[in-house]
């Protein structure tokens, strides 16, 4: 599988403090790479870093099988790239600032940027200074998309967006990705990830704690088992679990062990009820957050 993008042991200090640590990925030819964390998880800080925005501690970031440098435009030119705030020049209509940026691009845009337009009903009469947050993130998905860049990197693109829009965003996506168009996905709804991705990369204090396929997260060996009996506190001490004590006689509780494993343990307890459920994706990506 080719891969589009490649950071290798990406570091950032903010000082003294540190942002992202030896972080290592990859991503492939026509994927939705989903990047989830919390905020503060160092996110930003590291597409930030791919961008070029900031400086780096230490790492390269290669684009295309080159170095990806802030100087290098011909890599730059086919990166669409949209910031979780969108800041634009405020004095210019909606029409200027397209117009603005489609002169950085030889190839003509015209046709994309009226479809995109059209699709998230921007009216491009609008002053910036004029526009709403959700027509803000709009013109910034439409400066992203409209030169139909190889790689899409995406910091929170749903914030602002209703929900209307944010269906129609995800259509944009699917069709991009159909294209074979690569995109980086940053955002801290975990919802949008099980979604939209393929994979994922999970982030916690800028550490990447894990790269997997949606399909291998649904199918790690976790659920979340309730447990009703007479016997609760000694159960909680031979699991040796975090739990969540429901009243006296009830616990839950997010499991990790072989079901063969746990029933053996039960099995020596008096239980009133048992209740082993399949996990939501959402609690298998908190269970990283612990």
């Amino acid at each position: 599988m080719k891969n589009i993008l490649e950071i290798k042991n990406l570091t950032k200090y903010y000082g003294k403090t540190l942002a992202v640590k030896d972080l290592s990925l990859e991503l492939h030819a026509g994927e939705i790479f989903g990047f989830i964390g919390p905020n503060g998880a160092g996110k930003s800080t590291t597409i930030r870093s791919i961008m070029n925005l900031i400086n780096k501690t230490k790492g390269e970031v290669y684009f295309l099988g080159e170095t990806l440098t802030k100087d290098n435009l011909t890599l730059k030119k086919q990166i669409g790239y949209l910031p979780s705030e969108v800041f634009l020049y405020e004095d210019l209509t909606v029409k200027e600032m397209l117009d603005y940026h489609e002169s950085f691009y030889k190839k003509n845009l015209s046709k994309r940027r009226k479809e995109l337009v059209k699709r998230l009903k921007l009216d491009e009469s609008k002053k910036i200074e004029d526009l709403s947050l959700g027509n803000q993130k709009k013109l910034g998905i439409v400066l992203a998309f409209m030169h139909e860049p190889k790689l899409l990197i995406l910091d929170e693109p749903t914030s602002g967006l209703d929900p209307i829009m944010q269906q129609v965003f995800y259509d944009l996506l699917q069709e991009e990705k159909e294209k074979g168009t690569t995109i980086f996905y940053s955002t801290h709804i975990l919802s949008e990830i099980s979604k939209i991705c393929d994979r994922v990369g999970i982030i916690k204090e800028g550490n990447l704690l894990k790269v997997e396929s949606i399909k291998e997260l649904q199918s790690k060996n976790l659920t979340n088992v309730t447990i009703t009996s007479n016997e609760i506190e000694k159960i909680t001490k031979e699991l040796n679990v975090e739990v969540e004590t429901l009243d006296e006689k009830t616990i839950k509780f997010k499991n990790t062990l072989d079901s063969n494993n746990l029933i053996k343990i039960l099995s020596k307890y008096e239980i009133e009820k048992l209740l082993i459920e399949e996990p939501t994706l959402e609690d298998i990506f908190l269970h990283y957050y612990k």
